[in-house]
Order: C-alpha cells, then structure tokens, then sequence
C-alpha cells in the first residue's frame, strides 16, 4: 500500500528527533510504498541534508515551519469576508474553552454552548459524516478549521491573512466578548500579536499544495509519526478524501504544550492551550488508530479524549545487534563502578545522583560512577558546568578527571571517548546502570542498558516501571537516599545482579526490539486500511462502477490460494455481525500489552527500595 508519513523536525533530515525511528520503520516495511511530507524546524537542520533513503520512499515533499513565506495571495471581497468568518469563530472558541480541561472540551460559558451554526458549522458536519456526534463546542472548532482548509484550497493559501490585521482584530473582538473566559478577558495587545503569531505557525499547513489528487489523494494511509502540527496534514487528507489517519505519540505533544512558554501572560498561555486542546481532540477522534509508546502516553491520550477502541499500545524499537556482545557477557566491567549514560540536562537531575553517591561512596569506599554523555543545548551545557562544580566539592579527590586516569570517584565522559566507541560499551563498563531522572516518556537508554544485560536501578518516572518489570530496582524520584541504598545492595550482591541483568535481556528482547515494532505496524498498516472504504471507484468499459474492483487485500504481497469453492455459502453466523473490534484479535507478531504496577500513592513517604512487580 501507499503510505503518507509526516514529520516534524526529523525524517528525512539527518538532525532531527525521532528520524532513526521512522528511518527503521521504512525500510523494514520495504514491501510498501512511502511518500514522505516533512516539516522542517530551522535552516540548519534543511542545510544538514537527508539521511540515505531506501528504494521505497517514492516521494519526499518539505515545508518550512521556521520561516513565513509569502504566497503572494491577494483576497478579494468575499474571501476576506469568509476568511473574518471562520478565523473569528475559531477565536471565539478558544475564548470559551476551559484550558484546564486536557481535551480541551471543558466548561464554557453560556454563550458557548450554543450550537454551531452557519458556513464553519455546515463544514465541521460535512467533514465529520459517519463519525460519533461530538459536543457543540467541538463541532465550532471543527467547522472554523475545514473552513479555513476550504478557503485555502479555493483561494490559494492563508499567509498572508493570517498575518492580517484581521486576524488581530477578530481576536481581539472574541476577547473582548461577554461571558469570557477571565484570563482571555484580560489580554493586552501584546498578547494578541503573541497568539496571532502562534496560530500563523500553527495553521500553516493549511496551505500548504500537499492536498491534490496526485497527492494526499493518492495515499492508502496518512501516518502522522506525532501529535500537533505533523498530525494536521492528516487531518485535512482525511477531510478531503477520507484518507484514513494513525497518529503515533512517543511523546504526548499536547503535555509538550503545556509546559512551554512558563514565561507568557495567563491570556497568551489560556487562548494557545484552548487551541492545542481543541486540535489534538480532534485528532484523536478522526484518527483511525492511535499508538502511543507506553501506558504513561495512553493515559494521557484518553485523558485528552481518545477513544480507548482506538488505541493500541506499540512501544518504540531499540536495535539489539550492538549490544549483543555486551549482553552476552556479563561479567565484563568493574563490578564496582555504576554508569549514568544520556544527554545531560536538568530533567536527569544528576544533582540527586551525585548526592546519593556520596552515601554510596560511604558505605563502599572502592565505588565509582561514570557519567556518559554530552549536554543538551545551551541550558545543558550550563547544568552540566553546576554538576561538574558540585562533583568537586563533595569529591574533592581528583574528580573530573576521565575515568581511564584513575584519579577519583567520579568522572564526566564524553560518547565516543576512549573504550566508549558505542552505547553498548558505555553501559559494559559498569556493573550497574543508574536512570535518576524526574521527567521521562520512554526511557530508551534503560532499554539498552537492558539489552546489555546490565542490572538497573533507575527512579519511578514517566515508564520506567513499564519498561523494567520485574527486572529492576526501582525508588521514588528526588531521594537520594533511596538511591544510595539501591545501588549499594547490587553492588554487595554480584549474584542478584547477574540473575537481574539476565531477566532484564530477556525482557527487553521480548517486547522492545526493531523487529517487535515494525511487525506491530505492519498489522496496524492493514488493520485501519481493511475498515475503510475503497475511495477510488474504477469503471469498466461502458462506464458503470465496479464494486469490489479493488478489495484491500489485492494490495497484500504474496501469492493467493486459486479460485474459490462453487459451493453455495453458508449464511454468516451471529457473530458475524458485531462490530469488528470485538471479532478481530491481535496480531501475533504484535508485543504483548505492557502492564502497569501501581506505586505509592502521591506525597506518600518514601519506603524500603522495591522491585517493580512481576
């Protein structure tokens, strides 16, 4: 089949999250065709250049998301006129909405409960047929937004107008409506312009040529490899061709919006979490399939709306081919040196670490810990300087010095160093590997670690207890002490180590391996492609339609068994007639569903370090 895969900011570029996935994912599926639409962050990543891509991406189309290009489109009368219509209901849509809601779809004020009604009203029901009723609020939304699409695709792009005084105007007037929300009440000039510019960014894609027949016309398959601006493309193939849409979430990007811009006026952070709310509702009701990487990004996604029939659970792959000599050998490495390996930023909070290991270092005086990695930006440069400071006052004898010198506890590495060729002799150098992060999704450097067969001890983040199992140790974020005790008792009992290092390879070998994953997406590509419709009516010679003319298993490769039995059918039987969630099973080369173990419960003190349950 023909898939349309959108990016942002990562495949096909060379710098960019996420690209090694989707690069994996592509050619593992060799046996489709891609046509890849990708959104690029900044100059330097497009001046980086694409990765090698494999014979099956057919087609790559970009657009820029860090420059405003003009189109040079000039409305007339009766477009402006249609464009202050829909911009201005979107507007009063974020005016009402309940940001604290995470769908977006909270309480609202009288004036917005009232049904839609007009041209965005008639476009939100026109593009949703066939779909679950969805509140008033949302089909407001939904009809602003084709609307906007439409007008775009007739007229020819929306740049300019969403620059428009117009557009400034109309949320200005939307804010200054009664029965408000407060904080969009009390937006300044300032704030509309901020907002104004945000959604110019936001809504770019609508102008995008992509939605052609020749284009997203074209596809089997809209495959959005995340939430928000890359999903949009989607959305609008499916509005304009009932193209269906699976969106993948590693990352919840509507948590991502909410905790940026910390620094912005209540109003600016109130509209735009209004608007992303709204959007990635939608998405999750038009998406055929959503597949987050972990339970921790499942619950936010049906926290934020989505349909729990919808959701299926694929976590990310990790190649196991580089730690294979690492995992076969566990005995190889100090086994009195701990080994932190990532990028260095705040949210690892190495400053826990390095306290915890000063207890450590108390109760076995021969311990070391090796911290691998570079920093993350400008702000992790500067953490990674606060941590080198505070590593020299609480070990003042030689520490910093790289680890091969032999001269103190603690030493600060750089990936690609001498011995650290790759991750997998990163995490072969020591007898355990240590996650002290406070923020996490999916924590694929444990997974390594696993693969490596190393024993972990790592804090109760994000999916870190999904990922471990009972492979682990694990302890409460921000406690050092728990921490130092952990780390402590492996390294006083080589033998649990070997026994948990051992479970943990398995483990991840199981259910986290390149091959688990495209397998997975695989039986995903021809789960939402069966329950779709043919679009593409093929005529015979006289004209007329040919029903079934291309059943969706004509696109399956591989040979077919001859011409079916004459014998009369029987009729279906009962069950036959339930809904095909509940007839279907998954598919075997799927992983299995991860389960999550409950922790303490939130405030509670602090207990004994535990393994994470079996």
């Amino acid at each position: 089949m023909r898939i349309g895969l959108f990016t942002e900011g990562g495949y096909p570029y060379v710098s960019g999250d996420a690209g090694l996935w989707c690069d994996r994912l592509v050619r593992g599926l060799g046996h489709h065709e891609f046509d890849v639409y990708a959104f690029s962050r900044s100059e330097a990543q497009e001046d980086g250049g694409w990765v090698p891509l494999p014979p099956q991406v057919a087609r790559v189309r970009t657009a820029p998301l860090w420059t405003a290009e003009d189109d040079g489109v000039v409305y007339g009368r009766r477009a402006r006129r249609r464009f202050a219509e829909h911009y201005g209901e979107l507007a009063a849509v974020l005016c009402t909405s309940d940001p604290g809601s995470a769908s977006g779809q909270g309480s609202a004020s009288t004036s917005g409960q009232r049904s839609a009604s007009g041209p965005a009203a008639a476009g939100a029901r026109a593009g949703t047929e066939g779909t679950a009723p969805v509140p008033a609020e949302a089909d407001r939304f939904t009809g602003a937004l084709y609307g906007l699409a439409d007008l775009a695709r007739e007229e020819g792009g929306l740049a300019a107008a969403l620059r428009s005084e117009t557009a400034v105007r109309a949320l200005e007037h939307a804010c200054r409506a009664p029965r408000v929300l407060p904080a969009a009440r009390e937006a300044r000039v300032a704030d509309l312009l901020a907002v104004a510019a945000h959604l110019h960014e936001a809504l770019r894609p609508l102008s995008l040529d992509w939605y052609e027949e020749d284009g997203l016309g074209a596809v089997d398959l809209c495959h959005a490899a995340s939430g928000g601006t890359a999903a949009l493309p989607g959305l609008l193939a499916g509005h304009f061709f009932d193209v269906p849409l699976l969106v993948t979430e590693y990352g919840v990007r509507l948590r991502t919006h909410y905790l940026t811009r910390p620094d912005s006026s209540p109003a600016v952070r109130s509209l735009l979490a209004a608007f992303h709310g709204r959007l990635t509702a939608e998405t999750y009701r038009r998406a055929a399939l959503l597949t987050p990487g972990n339970t921790h990004a499942r619950r936010w996604q049906e926290r934020c709306g989505a349909d729990r029939a919808k959701v299926r659970t694929v976590p990310p792959g990790v190649d196991a081919a580089p730690f294979a000599e690492a995992g076969g050998s566990p005995q190889r490495g100090d086994p009195h040196t701990l080994v932190w390996a990532g990028r260095v930023e705040p949210a690892k909070d190495l400053v826990s670490l390095l306290h915890a290991f000063a207890g450590i270092r108390a109760a076995e005086p021969g311990a070391r810990l090796r911290i691998i990695g570079g920093p993350a930006g400008p702000e992790g440069a500067a953490y990674l300087e606060h941590c080198r400071a505070l590593a020299a006052r609480l070990f003042p004898d030689g520490t910093g010095a790289p680890h091969a010198a032999g001269r103190g506890p603690v030493s600060f590495e750089e990936p690609g160093g001498p011995g650290l060729a790759g991750p997998a002799d990163a995490y072969a150098a020591g007898a355990v590997t240590v996650l002290s992060s406070v923020v996490e999704g999916f924590p694929t450097g444990l997974v390594e670690a696993m693969l490596a067969g190393r024993a972990t001890v790592s804090t109760d983040v994000g999916a870190v207890v999904e990922v471990i199992g009972g492979t682990g140790l694990v302890v409460p974020p921000r406690d050092p002490q728990a921490l130092a005790r952990a780390c402590v008792s492996l390294l006083r009992d080589p033998e649990r180590r070997m026994r948990l290092g051992a479970a943990a390879r398995a483990r991840a070998l199981e259910l986290f391996t390149v091959e688990q994953n495209v397998a997975a997406f695989h039986g995903l590509y021809l789960e939402a492609v069966a329950h779709t419709p043919v679009r593409r009516v093929r005529l015979n010679g006289t004209g007329d339609p040919l029903p079934f003319a291309a059943p969706v298993e004509a696109r399956v490769p591989g040979h077919w068994a001859g011409p079916a039995s004459r014998r009369p059918r029987r009729a279906a039987p009962a069950w036959a007639a339930d809904p095909p969630e509940r007839c279907s099973s998954p598919a075997r080369s799927a992983p299995a569903p991860l389960r999550a173990v409950t922790g303490p419960a939130p405030g509670a003190a602090p207990g004994p370090v535990t393994e994470a349950a079996r």
